[in-house]
């Protein structure tokens, strides 16, 4: 019993759209061809309903081997990718991006890991940093109000007394990262999530936020007594 594959692939690296599924693109598509023979000839005669049914359980395994091998981005983990190599890419966060601010598609990656924006006061109001890079990255004291960081990742970064004022800060990945004494006043919180995170003295007021996230982020120990009346914890 044999299989045969066919698989016309054109593939194209495009080092500057590395943001999108890893940057790899199909020029034409994916095609598997498969066939199921007995000793080089195609299974004939009284068996045709076995023939088919070899026939289809060979293409299945052999498309499945084809999509993994074709996209890393569906076979493995999605991983964060190499540090950007920019010397300017900390400036970036001064100037944002515009495109798909809700659901964290950008036209240029942000990547901001490790930048310190401490006390930044001016530079940072009213941005959009939709899935901005952000881990380890330092924003304490910083004046945040109106900012979209719709989908960012912000974990293990500092963000000790930083004003999100009226900010947009949905589905954005709080894991480890330091908020103590944070002003979150009118802010959308919707789908993010503060595991690990140090909530001390922070403030919460008018927030925004569906009921299932509330119960999330109430198992944060670190929130004071005040900020846990103020959300509603039980």
């Amino acid at each position: 019993m044999a299989a045969s594959l066919s698989i016309p692939l054109s593939t194209r690296f495009s080092p500057a759209k590395r943001h999108r599924l890893n940057a790899l693109e199909l020029r034409s598509p994916l095609r598997v061809c498969c066939s199921a023979s007995r000793d080089g000839a195609e299974l004939e005669g009284n068996l045709p309903q076995l023939k088919k049914q070899l026939k289809n359980v060979a293409c299945g395994i052999l498309a499945v081997w084809a999509v993994t091998t074709a996209s890393p981005v569906i076979a493995a983990n999605q991983r964060l990718p190499p540090l950007s190599t920019d010397p300017k890419r900390c400036e970036l966060a001064f100037v944002g991006n515009t495109i798909g601010q809700a659901n964290g598609v950008y036209d240029k990656a942000i990547d901001l890991r490790f930048c310190d924006f401490t006390n930044e006061k001016a530079n940072l109001k009213g941005k959009s940093l939709a899935a901005a890079l952000m881990s380890e990255a330092k924003f304490d004291g910083a004046d945040m109000t109106e900012v979209v960081m719709s989908k960012a990742y912000a974990a293990g970064a500092s963000f000790k007394g930083t004003d999100f004022t009226n900010a947009v800060l949905d589905r954005v990945n709080f894991e480890k990262a330091n908020l103590q004494g944070a002003l979150f006043v009118n802010t959308v919180l919707s789908g993010s999530t503060f595991d690990n995170a140090q909530l001390e003295g922070a403030v919460f007021e008018d927030t925004i936020i569906g009921y299932i996230d509330l119960q999330k982020i109430c198992r944060n120990t670190t929130i004071n007594e005040e900020g846990r009346a103020v959300l509603g914890c039980r």
